[in-house]
């Protein structure tokens, strides 16, 4: 399991990891369908609260997997079995999403999120011992990682209100490891292959909103004394979603990723966007209710269940991306578009000054192509990545 070359032409998502984002195209849906429910019934901040942290297990085992794949992926039964065990991970933690919603029982996800993790650990472990250039960058992991798992599953045996602090140290401890972990040096990326392996997994969550735009449409066959606000609010919403896929993939990502430092913004920054996209159809679904007559929730604090999901990806996307490749006027208009976005509440038809708003957006960056920079060097570690033996 040496590291594989980060200048592989042609290298583009497995097979294996297309099956693998399969059964987290479930748990998601499911995360999605949970904070509606809770929007819908008026439980704005637990349910926001539940949702980031079940979506925080969702994202973290998935980037992981992901980050270790475009290193190490060496497609031999091992490595395909430790694959299989994360995707049962995922199936377990999406089971135990629901109870997580109505009764604070979180032992379910922690269970399969460890399960996935720990799976995680032996793919580390296996990279340690296979080559010596990346022998102790993949011990931190792989120690790092199993630490914190133990301490997961010590967490469940805590009171209510000390295990949801536990949650939040632990969380934080999970994201230190890689930073620890890349100080004692950095795997090879490839980077067209860590950035479409991101582009996929927005397209599943642009796709929960496509969803939800055609449930507009099955309600209004049901419900003919709403026929026009639900069709219009799922033309609005389809011409939204859009937009935003038109604008994530705008800017040249595998330009974002040229350093460790850029490689971990990119990363860590994407937990906001995808949560957003996520968000975006449970808050198109709680419009829906809202228009029928079916949810706790104002118009208005329905409304901004669509539109700050909407600016968070927006910011977040500009962020990490966009800023570094685009001209002054594309970095002006795209910071501001968020912020307007967050106005649309006020206009009586919803979502119609967010879908104008997008579709300026992307006529903007039409007409201001990114603005090209030269290729980055090699990372020190794919300049010696060849020097050990050779790959098995």
């Amino acid at each position: 399991m040496a590291p594989r070359d980060p200048r592989e032409p042609g290298r583009s998502a497995s097979v294996l990891e297309l099956f693998f984002d399969l059964v987290f195209v479930v748990a998601v849906s499911i995360a999605s369908v949970q904070l509606h429910h809770a929007l819908t019934e008026g439980h704005v901040l637990d349910g926001l609260a539940t949702y980031g942290l079940v979506f925080f297990g969702i994202w973290w085992a998935w980037m992981n997997f992901t980050w270790f794949a475009t290193s190490f992926d060496t497609d031999d039964w091992l490595y395909r079995v430790l694959t299989i065990v994360q995707m049962a991970g995922v199936l377990v933690l999406a089971t135990g999403i629901e109870p997580a919603f109505t009764d604070q029982d979180y032992t379910l996800p922690v269970i399969g999120y460890v399960v996935m993790r720990l799976a995680m650990v032996a793919q580390w472990l296996r990279a340690a011992r296979s080559h010596p250039s990346v022998r102790r960058t993949a011990q931190v992991y792989a120690a790092g990682i199993a630490g914190v798992q133990v301490l997961w599953l010590a967490q469940l045996v805590l009171p209510e209100a000390p295990g949801m602090i536990m949650l939040v140290l632990l969380i934080g401890a999970e994201v230190t490891v890689p930073v620890i972990a890349q100080r004692r040096g950095s795997a090879p990326w490839h980077p067209h292959h860590i950035t479409e392996r991101y582009g996929l997994f927005t397209l599943i969550l642009l796709g929960e909103s496509l969803l939800a735009s055609a449930n507009a449409i099955i309600e209004a066959v049901h419900d003919t004394d709403t026929l026009g606000p639900l069709i219009s609010i799922a033309a609005l919403t389809f011409v939204a979603t859009g937009a935003l896929w038109w604008i994530y993939f705008w800017p040249p990502h595998h330009r974002a990723i040229t350093g460790a430092g850029g490689s971990l913004r990119y990363a860590y920054v994407h937990y906001l966007v995808f949560a957003a996209a996520g968000a975006l159809s449970a808050g198109i679904e709680v419009e829906i209710d809202a228009l029928t007559g079916h949810s706790e929730l104002s118009s208005l604090a329905a409304s901004f269940t669509v539109t700050v999901p909407i600016a968070v990806f927006l910011a977040g996307t500009w962020w990490i991306a966009i800023r570094d490749h685009a001209d002054p006027l594309v970095n002006t208009v795209v910071p501001v578009a968020a912020v307007l976005v967050l106005c649309d509440p006020v206009i009586p038809v919803p979502v119609s000054l967010t879908a104008a708003i997008l579709v300026a957006v992307v006529i903007v960056l039409v007409l201001h192509p990114p603005v090209s920079s030269p290729a980055p060097p090699p990372s020190d570690t794919a300049r010696t990545w060849r020097r050990g033996p050779a790959r098995t």
